[in-house]
């Protein structure tokens, strides 16, 4: 499945729920979101028959998010039934890991290949401060549990933010030099009500390079990652910079989005969305609208003149 500029379209970000345990400031509104009313959301058995028809038209890449995907209800078995699939090589799930310590072992037989867990600072404070109530431990353990239990590679996320975890980049580094985890380093973007305050605290992922000097460049293996690679000598793992605001990687952008409520995104900077569920519930072809709706995805993200979307990102999934 190619979009008109030639892009090879084969990474689905399914988001599952809008609701989240957490209220980070960067994601989503301190007072939390207003609840939808049943229909306006996709059940997860119409998730699963949309999922099958992006799987038939060459998706082989599925990564569940939210908001946070665990507090929604019956998510195994959806995990069991997407891992089931022929074509996928590979179902991922995005987390702020608060949940894993309970979920890990139930993840990873349901199908479960590989984790991102949402982590900004190793400091229970400034934890509970950008989360607006969470317990660092809860997340900590949460890790230590999937490490254990084999869910790898695991993968962590730090999004950086001038003043707040600017002075924890080389502790963060550290843990790859004797963990097999990655940490990526990811530019706070400008999405939703957070829009401004995100645009102030903004600092570019370079400020890595300049804080660690004896990172090693690692060649890049998937040109459609957002992420590029470097390591610490000897290290067990990489470090990661992603930067979808200083140096955008549209060219090679191979994913579409479809949130909980059934919209189809196909760039995560744009406010166009097409309305899946809809099609889906009065017997549309959604192979045709599909395809259609692929040659239509943008070929670049323009946040210069400060066109910022409007969603949130707990709603949009990442």
């Amino acid at each position: 499945m190619k979009d008109a500029f030639g892009r090879k379209i084969n990474y689905l970000r399914i988001s599952l729920t809008d609701r989240c345990n957490l209220r980070c400031k960067y994601c989503m509104p301190e007072e939390g979101v207003n609840k939808f009313l049943h229909d306006d959301m996709l059940t997860l058995e119409e998730v699963f028959e949309i999922a099958k028809v992006f799987v038939e038209l060459g998706i082989d890449k599925i990564r569940l998010t939210g908001g946070e995907p665990l507090v929604r209800k019956g998510i195994l078995g959806l995990i069991k039934n997407l891992s089931s699939l022929d074509g996928v090589k590979e179902l991922a799930m995005t987390t702020n890991g608060t949940l894993l310590k309970d979920y890990a072992g139930a993840l990873k037989e349901a199908g479960l290949n590989r984790l991102n867990i949402s982590l900004d600072t190793l400091n229970e404070e400034k934890y509970k401060a950008i989360t607006r109530g969470g317990d660092l431990k809860s997340t900590l353990q949460g890790i230590e549990e999937a490490k254990k239990l084999g869910l790898e590679p695991i993968k962590i996320n730090t999004v950086l933010i001038g003043g707040f975890n600017d002075d924890e980049i080389e502790s963060l580094v550290g843990i790859t030099e004797k963990e097999e985890i990655d940490i990526r380093f990811i530019e706070l973007m400008p999405i939703g009500q957070a829009a401004t305050w995100a645009k102030e605290k903004f600092i570019p992922t370079s400020l890595v390079l300049d804080k660690v000097k004896n990172l090693v460049p690692i060649p890049k293996e998937d040109i459609s990652s957002p992420a590029t690679y470097y390591k610490l000598p000897n290290g067990k793992g990489r470090v990661g910079l992603i930067n979808p605001i200083s140096c955008k990687f549209c060219a090679h952008c191979n994913r579409i989005r479809l949130t909980s409520q059934g919209k189809l995104k196909l760039c995560l900077h744009s406010n166009a969305e097409v309305d899946i569920k809809t099609a889906l519930r009065s017997g549309q072809d959604l192979k045709k609208l599909i395809l259609d709706s692929i040659e239509k995805k943008e070929e670049s993200h323009n946040l210069d003149e400060g066109k910022y979307i409007s969603r949130n990102m707990n709603q949009i999934g990442g």
